[in-house]
């Protein structure tokens, strides 16, 4: 795939891993925070009684519904925006379970799409954290691929808003998977599902429990030509074939009534093929040993990205008390195979890119129930980093200029090679009390310390508070203000590393390269949420972001790795409302969002851009490249037969954007043109007979046919043109027992 830009940037970056879920229909709309008595299950007026040992095997579900209600408590949402996927919504999307995660999350409020899966939730890049049972996991570097799979979701929620003060490093939203047991997915199941492209996903998946045992383990494959997004509007991409892998385990093991242990695994291992941009001419004037001209059609890129991870929990109630305390570790590479001779004529450089993180952290975090009207919220965590990267890099020396100053380069190119690694720590600590001032008024206040020790150091304490009213049993409404702490990414391209390519075909323009600072943050926010009448919900809400040093992230280079930048200023404001109905067998949902995100002078990693830009977006403010004006969903679902034991349930999505940013007469000057998709589901059960437990399903993508581009191939930061998906028809067949 033909790009041009320059890849001296390429040598270290970082991006957040980006996951995805799906508004449940009628689960979708921001849930009301819930009362004091209902906050802190099995903890002081909760009701907490304790159990006999023998209730661990005589009302196995009892106890893990208490310890998980016990569990969600310690990190409420107290104000902010939540919208919750139940596994019912997660069955009732169009490819139901085989649903990538970032698909299901544009069915969010505020939730736009990007190329290689990624997500913008309220006019931020990536600053998206994954929790997994509570836990958060640290960065990751895959960029398309998705680590996390929406199987492995019992239920799925999205936090944003002014956050309390439990949350902390990457705060734009909080994805939190609350994965599957053998109590609430007993049996086993196997499912065949594919269809068009050469798209080809078996899965199974097992539950059992047994006493004081608890297991769930599930897997799958995946194979088709629909690896990365097309980079022209054909039908179908060339030179897109992907082979990925990926499984989780959940073992628990609860010593009593009040004290369980768990321990979660999950691996991903993904390949890719770079799809090309064919009818491309090389004319940067680069020769290899007498070659100057390549068919961009031919060109063989790929990339291969692994992540492994694992988390030991020990949860514990103690009276008043409940805490859980976590360990962890993640692993996550990638590995990127240019094209030798293309990549160099095409980009000025072919080169072999090798990058690695190995994170290992823990958590703690406690409630504690000091009476009816407090309760005192306090916990740590931190993230010790290591990080490793090589490259070598193929590029022609520059022996000359021609009369109008273009560079003239030898045929006989040059190998340079690089290698770096660094150790970091982040770390965060916070106290919060939830205060109930009278029974319809809470305010949740704290405060949290942050801080950084990786290729720069810094620290910020940040206050935290909200505000919720009930003045009736059916209307909700919040106020809340937040001060955030991004540390940046665990990058650094160094000034040896810009100075070695200098002379050469992906010499950068500038030399000049600050660190990547923290952003700090002013975060307001405030709404409503009313049902209107019973299965009838709506919600409205208003947010502003004023950041210092605001991360943005873009592809500088051939591999698909994402560098970060700061600009000195930055704002993001923006509006939403979701309205929902959910009785009997039909639900509907719809969200609208309307969002503003600029920023004003890029202060870090200026030789990734030109001298012209950077000019013009010091004193000007520019949109960031991924500011999408409007933003909307909206779906419904329908059981026909629901009485019977042939079900039939239809459903359908539709995902609407008013178009990312793209150069025009200034940086990121223009929008690019709006649209929207389509998709359809029909999933028929059988529950008796012979087909008892079979599972039919029918799933049309972008049902309409509609071509629309994601990226042009320009803007800050913005490496390719990618298109989206075009029609695709998918089926499956899955069998439990």
């Amino acid at each position: 795939m033909f790009r041009q830009f320059r890849i001296a940037a390429v040598v270290s970056a970082t991006s957040a891993q980006i996951v995805t879920s799906y508004p449940a229909i009628a689960q979708s709309a921001p849930i009301p925070p819930t009362n004091r008595a209902e906050a802190a299950p099995g903890n002081g007026s909760s009701g907490h009684v304790p159990q006999a040992v023998s209730d661990i095997v005589d009302k196995p579900e009892q106890v893990t519904v208490r310890l998980d209600r016990a569990r969600s408590a310690l990190q409420p949402s107290l104000g902010a925006q939540v919208y919750r996927f139940g596994s019912g919504a997660l069955h009732n999307i169009p490819q139901g379970e085989n649903t990538p995660l970032n698909q299901v999350l544009l069915q969010a409020p505020g939730v736009a799409q990007d190329s290689f899966g990624q997500i913008h939730v309220r006019g931020d890049h990536n600053e998206v954290q994954f929790r997994i049972d509570g836990v958060q996991l640290p960065e990751g570097l895959a960029v398309f691929g998705q680590s996390l799979q929406t199987r492995f979701a019992n239920n799925l929620s999205l936090t944003t808003g002014a956050l309390p003060a439990q949350y902390g490093f990457l705060t734009a939203a909080v994805i939190n998977i609350d994965v599957k047991t053998g109590i609430n997915a007993p049996g086993g199941e196997v499912s065949l599902y594919g269809g068009a492209r050469d798209y080809l996903q078996p899965s199974f998946a097992y539950g059992a429990s047994a006493g004081r045992w608890d297991l769930f383990v599930t897997g799958d494959t995946l194979h088709n030509r629909i690896g990365i997004e097309n980079p022209t509007s054909s039908f179908n991409a060339v030179h897109d074939l992907s082979n990925q892998y990926h499984g989780l385990t959940k073992l628990t093991f609860t010593a009593d009534a009040d004290t369980r242990v768990s321990l979660i695994a999950g691996i991903s291992d993904a390949e890719y093929q770079i799809p090309n941009n064919p009818e491309q001419v090389p004319d940067l004037g680069i020769s290899d040993n007498g070659i100057t001209n390549y068919k961009s059609r031919d060109l063989t890129e790929h990339q291969k990205e692994i992540t492994d991870f694992g988390i030991l929990s020990l949860q514990k109630q103690i009276g008043s008390l409940t805490l859980q305390s976590s360990v962890f570790t993640r692993y996550s590479s990638l590995y990127y195979s240019p094209d030798p001779i293309g990549d160099l004529l095409f980009d000025g450089i072919g080169q072999t890119a090798a990058r690695s993180v190995m994170s290992t952290g823990w958590q703690t975090d406690t409630s504690w129930r000091i009476n009816d009207s407090h309760t005192l919220r306090f916990g740590e965590q931190a993230f010790i980093e290591r990080n490793i990267a090589s490259t070598n890099s193929v590029v022609s020396p520059q022996i000359g200029s021609a009369f109008d100053g273009s560079p003239i380069y030898s045929n006989m190119p040059v190998s340079i090679q690089s290698g770096s690694g660094k150790t970091g720590l982040v770390y965060g600590l916070y106290l919060q009390d939830e205060w109930s001032i009278l029974p319809r008024l809470t305010i949740n206040y704290g405060v949290r310390f942050d801080g950084v020790s990786e290729y720069v150091s810094a620290s910020q304490f940040s206050p935290r508070v909200n505000v919720v009213w009930r003045p009736t049993s059916s209307t909700t409404l919040h106020a809340g203000y937040s001060r955030y702490f991004t540390p940046p990414p665990f990058e650094e391209v160094t000034n040896d590393t810009i100075s070695r390519f200098q002379n050469t075909s992906a010499a950068s323009e500038l030399t000049q390269n600050g660190k990547v600072q923290p952003e700090r943050d002013h975060y307001f926010d405030g709404g409503i949420d009313q049902i209107l009448f019973p299965g009838v919900h709506i919600g409205l809400d208003a947010y502003y972001k004023q950041a210092t040093n605001l991360i943005d992230e873009g592809q500088f280079g051939a591999p698909i790795i994402l560098s970060a930048f700061n600009y000195a200023k930055g704002e993001v404001h923006g509006y939403e409302a979701s309205l929902s109905y959910d009785k009997g067998p039909l639900s509907l949902y719809g969200n609208v969002a309307w969002s503003r995100a600029i920023g004003k002078d890029i202060t870090s990693s200026q030789f990734d851009f030109s001298a012209d830009d950077l000019a013009y977006i010091r004193n000007r403010w520019v949109h960031l490249d991924h500011d999408q004006r409007w933003t909307g969903s909206a779906g419904a679902a329908y059981a026909l037969f629901h009485a019977t034991t042939h079900p039939l349930r239809t459903s359908a999505d539709m995902v609407v954007g008013s178009g990312l940013r793209a150069d025009g007469s200034t940086p990121n000057g223009r929008a690019l043109p709006g649209y929207y998709t389509v998709n359809l589901a029909l999933v028929q059960s059988f529950k008796s007979l012979v087909l008892r437990g079979t599972v039919l399903r029918l799933d049309l993508l972008n049902l309409l046919d509609r071509r629309y581009i994601i990226r042009d191939g320009s803007g800050i930061g913005v490496g390719a043109p990618q298109y989206g998906l075009r029609r695709t028809i998918l089926a499956g067949i899955t069998q439990r027992f």
